[in-house]
Formats: C-alpha cells, sequence, structure tokens
C-alpha cells in the first residue's frame, strides 16, 4: 500500500514508540499539576484536512487510517511551579482543550492543540509565554449534583455561544491497553507548540498512565472545534472519561535538540 505523500519520509509510530513515551523523561520537573474528572469526546476526520493545518515538521498520526479531533473539558488542580506550593484563587481553574495527534519525523507520538479555554488569564498568559500553545480566554463553570458534573464554557470572543456538557462518571475504571483506540486517544504523553518565528518544539508530561471509564454523556457541543475551523456534525464515535492524575511537567524545547 503507498503512503499517502504527506507521510513520506517521516517513520510512522510503532506500539515501542507510544509505550516509551509512558516513561518518565530526563530533565529538570517544572510544574506540577492534577487533571481530575477529564471527559474526552472525539470524532473522526480526514486526515488530509487535519494534515492541511498542521506546521511543517509534523504529520497527521492515524489509527487504521482514521484521524481524531478531541474535545476535552476537565479540572486544572495545584497548578505551580514546581518550587513553589499552590496558590489559592490562582493554582484552581477549568480548561476544555480541542486536540489533533500527530506525530514528528523520528515517530514520536504527541498531541497538536487547536485551542485550548482557559477561566485564569494568568495561566492564559503564563502557557502562551512559555509554551508556545493557542490559549484563550473564556467565561467557564462547573457544578456537581451528586455524581453528575455540568460545565459550560464560553470563549471571550463575539461570536462564541456557550457550550455545556454534562456527565457523569462510570463506576468501573481500567487502564487503556495498547493497540486499541482508547489507548491511541489518551495515552499521550508529548505536545507540540510552534512559536512567533515557527520554530517547533516539544514539551513532555509525566503521569501514571490513565484509569478510563465509560462516562454517561447527556449533554455537549462540538461549538469548540468549530471555532477552530472543523464542522463535527455527527455524534462523536468515542467517549471516555478518566479518573485523576498528578502530573509532572517539563520545560519546552526545539525539536531538533529534545530528548526521547
Amino acid at each position: 500500500m503507498t503512503l499517502p505523500r504527506f507521510l513520506e519520509n517521516f517513520r510512522l509510530p510503532d506500539e515501542a514508540d507510544r509505550l516509551a513515551c509512558r516513561k518518565r523523561p530526563p530533565g529538570s520537573i517544572v510544574g506540577r499539576q492534577r487533571w481530575t474528572d477529564l471527559l474526552f469526546l472525539h470524532w473522526t476526520v480526514d486526515p488530509e484536512l487535519v494534515q492541511s493545518t498542521l506546521p511543517p515538521g509534523l504529520r497527521v498520526d492515524v489509527l487504521a487510517g482514521k484521524a481524531y479531533i478531541g474535545i476535552v473539558p476537565f479540572f486544572m488542580k495545584r497548578i505551580r511551579p514546581a518550587w513553589l506550593p499552590p496558590l489559592p484563587w490562582i493554582s484552581w481553574f477549568l480548561e476544555l482543550n480541542v486536540r489533533t495527534y500527530v506525530h514528528d519525523a523520528n515517530g514520536r507520538p504527541g498531541v497538536w492543540f487547536y485551542s485550548l479555554d482557559c477561566n485564569q488569564p494568568l495561566a492564559v498568559a503564563l502557557a502562551k509565554r512559555f509554551f508556545h500553545l493557542p490559549y484563550f480566554n473564556a467565561r467557564m463553570s462547573a457544578q456537581r449534583s451528586e455524581r453528575t458534573i455540568r460545565y459550560a464554557c464560553q470563549r471571550n470572543a463575539p461570536s462564541s455561544a456557550v457550550s455545556h456538557y454534562a456527565w457523569t462518571p462510570g463506576t468501573e475504571t481500567h487502564l487503556a491497553a495498547p493497540g486499541t483506540l482508547e489507548f491511541f486517544l489518551v495515552e499521550r504523553y508529548v505536545l507540540f507548540s510552534t512559536n512567533r518565528s515557527g520554530q517547533l518544539h516539544t514539551g513532555r508530561v509525566f503521569h501514571s498512565p490513565y484509569r478510563v471509564h465509560h462516562p454517561v454523556v447527556t449533554d455537549y457541543s462540538a461549538a469548540p472545534a468549530q471555532w477552530d475551523g472543523f464542522a463535527l456534525n455527527e455524534p462523536p464515535i468515542s467517549v471516555l472519561g478518566a479518573q485523576s492524575v498528578d502530573v509532572s511537567v517539563y520545560s519546552l524545547q526545539p525539536v531538533h535538540t529534545a530528548l526521547l
């Protein structure tokens, strides 16, 4: 089978590459975080459409010939530099990201973010400055009623409507098995971004593998992906939740000097 032109001269990730990203990376930890009550909604999209949105040096990562766009609302807790304790009013906030999956020329799989909405302006400013990520200020809220989470996001833009989500976490959790769609979608420990000059960078995180579950979702919106140029008109093909993980964050590196 002939590879699509956009995959030529790039080594495709194999299972060993995907498992290697789970290992604790070398280097110093620059930040610590806790991610809780994650909801992963995913849609299939045309790989060539995704490829047309990516910078030089990245190729769309596919499973069985399919590319994916994800919308991921969750809670950010205890966010702080590695050498400081969490701070009241600053270290707890909400985030919702729109993402796809990519790899570099060496077959290193990771995440490409189209947008990250956040209701903490300081976090938005710092992530833009130090990680070159497309963060946006947003008005966001979340409430819990018994086990059900109700979550809302409205980007600070004139055309942005409120996106609503409601889900009840599943009661049984498990680790995603290598080679499955669940593993492909959630087991991601590498991010890619570009600075203002277009230089490709990569960053690493480390956390224990997610324990995923099958939540009951009673409300969702594909609008955040539409804000980023993707019309997702069908229901998501994958709906997953994940339990909390404590996360170590490593500094961003130019791709040509980044360490695996």
